[in-house]
């Protein structure tokens, strides 16, 4: 799946790489799909779980499939896995998240009541002398798509898994937490890591996390395996900060992990895109200033120089001869800038790449021609609403790209959910607007900047869907006039850094509750895709 306007979405199974790397995969149909992101892709978009197992040699209607069971009267929990007859489920590693999993499988909408454990030598009655251990996220849609380890023989005396499948109550029973899908979970299930709910509802929203858990910063929390596990569950990639010298020890080898799977396919995808890295390590610096004040302006106060080739995705944006705004290079033939800066006369325009000097070029400078301008078509020049713009630069004669390959050119990334960075998260801008004494900036300043919520008790109405803020509230940074049109950057846990805004504007650059009036660019992410294809804008989200 992927987040389009706040949804997930399914994928088309077209969307799924093609690499000798991906296993093939026999589906519960009888048919045999080429990778398990294909199998998976066609099973989102039908509502009906697919995979069976990995292997799709003999793949047929009548061929044994994975299927997984609860015995009635026991709640005994087995697996019947191809050519390795059935197995009970170990108590390891059972829990609420992957019993949701195997009742929702049962046509049982919210999940399971309970994942318990009962002693083997009270279930001898099934046959089965052996076990495997399930790990489940919750949000598969059979056993079958969950992750096994080894067969572990069972001995009396030893543990394996039971479940009982939830059953809405008639009556109005008191709720410790009751998830977004109605169903009840005790309080002490919150919070901990684990899908006790079935929709994650109960994991959302967290100040803190239980058992261990791992908490990312967008309030939800994660299972404890899922930290460093290679695959990027929080928004921010916080829970892969960690840089692993060597690759673990996997624990699964008689049966093929769906999670090593997905990690092939998302490392092979998100590969292909190539963005908020500078080519180059910056020297990071702070600016710090004083107070100032002025009028209404598209609006670095308090800002320092940056080094020449610093900001790799700042650009100059040329009017006839003039540079009176910025934007930022986000890839292929694209810049983004504010509305404001730009008039629909693409011929008027060019656009100036590793320019530090405004008056003057360096020896890694390149001057694009324009070939379109899309000003926003909501954009109010009144109101500054939707104030956000592309720009489409020219391809040189017979050729995909629009300049020759340039070290001190990076694109910076486009973000896709508006949950991506909170309130306080330190960002950077930059631009060659207004200095504090008022006059122009000739060499391209950037300043540390912070995220401000609730910008609409210093605006009131005139703040609209689709701004943000950031500054410093005691006025010390700020974008100003001439800054206008320029990025806006936030870095995640990962290092990657993103587009979060456009300077757009404020009132009295740098004086203490008047902070930067920024377009927040993931709240336009839809309309960025629709007009420059997905492949060129977004990372983490393919």
């Amino acid at each position: 799946m992927r987040c389009m306007e706040g949804r997930c979405v399914c994928k088309l199974p077209y969307m799924c790489p093609k690499d000798d790397k991906m296993s093939p995969v026999c589906g519960s149909d009888g048919k045999t799909y080429l990778s398990y992101c294909q199998v998976m892709a066609v099973s989102c978009r039908s509502g009906k779980p697919l995979m069976s197992h990995f292997g799709g040699d003999g793949c047929s209607k009548e061929s044994e499939k994975v299927e997984a069971n609860i015995d009635q009267q026991s709640a005994l929990v087995s697996v019947k896995m191809p050519g390795k007859g059935t197995l009970l489920v170990c108590a390891e590693d059972w829990n609420m998240a992957a019993a949701n999993v195997l009742c929702r499988s049962k046509s049982k909408e919210l999940g399971a009541a309970a994942a318990s454990t009962v002693t083997y030598s009270d279930k001898e009655t099934t046959g089965a002398d052996h076990c495997v251990r399930v790990r489940c996220q919750g949000y598969e849609n059979s056993l079958a798509e969950c992750s096994f380890s080894d067969r572990e023989p069972r001995g009396s005396g030893d543990k394996v898994a039971t479940a009982t499948c939830y059953q809405e109550s008639e009556e109005h029973s008191e709720c410790e937490f009751r998830c977004v899908n109605r169903k009840c979970v005790l309080l002490k299930q919150t919070c901990d890591g684990v899908d006790d709910c079935g929709d994650r509802s109960d994991e959302m929203c967290c100040k803190a996390c239980r058992l261990g858990g791992f908490r990312c910063k967008s309030g939800v929390c994660l299972s404890k395996e899922a930290e460093n596990d290679g695959i990027r569950d929080c928004l921010g990639g916080e829970d892969e900060k960690k840089i692993h010298t060597s690759e673990p020890v996997s624990r699964v080898s008689e049966f093929k992990s769906p999670e090593k799977e997905l990690k092939a396919t998302r490392d092979i995808l998100e590969n292909r895109i190539y963005c908020g890295i500078p080519n180059v390590t910056a020297t990071e610096t702070e600016g710090r200033g004083g107070k100032t004040g002025g009028v209404r302006h598209k609006r670095v106060v308090g800002g320092v120089e940056a080094k020449p080739t610093q900001i790799q995705w700042q650009v100059a944006i040329q009017e006839r001869g003039r540079i009176d705004c910025g934007g930022a290079y986000i890839g292929g033939c694209w810049v983004l800038t504010a509305a404001h800066c730009v008039r629909p006369k693409p011929e008027s325009y060019h656009i100036k790449f590793s320019l530090w000097k405004k008056r003057s070029v360096q020896g890694t400078t390149d001057i694009v021609p324009v070939k379109n301008i899309i000003i926003h078509h909501k954009f109010d020049s009144n109101t500054y609403e939707n104030d956000i713009a592309l720009i489409e630069m020219e391809k040189l004669p017979f050729r995909q790209e629009c300049f020759e390959h340039n070290p001190a050119v990076s694109a910076v990334c486009v973000p896709w959910s508006v949950q991506q960075f909170n309130p306080n998260h330190t960002c950077s801008i930059s631009g060659w607007g207004r200095k504090r004494d008022g006059s122009s900036a000739d060499t391209l300043l950037w300043a540390n900047v912070s995220l401000i919520e609730n910008c609409d008790r210093y605006y009131k109405t005139r703040f609209k869907d689709g701004m943000m803020c950031a500054g410093d509230l005691e006025g010390n940074v700020d974008s100003c006039q001439g800054d206008s049109g320029g990025p806006l950057v936030c870095q995640d846990s990962s290092g990657l850094s993103y587009l979060w805004g456009i300077v757009s504007w404020g009132e009295k650059c740098g004086q203490a509750n008047f902070p930067g009036v920024y377009t927040q660019v993931a709240h336009y992410f839809e309309w960025i895709r629709i007009h420059t294809g997905w492949s060129a804008i977004t990372k983490f989200n393919v």
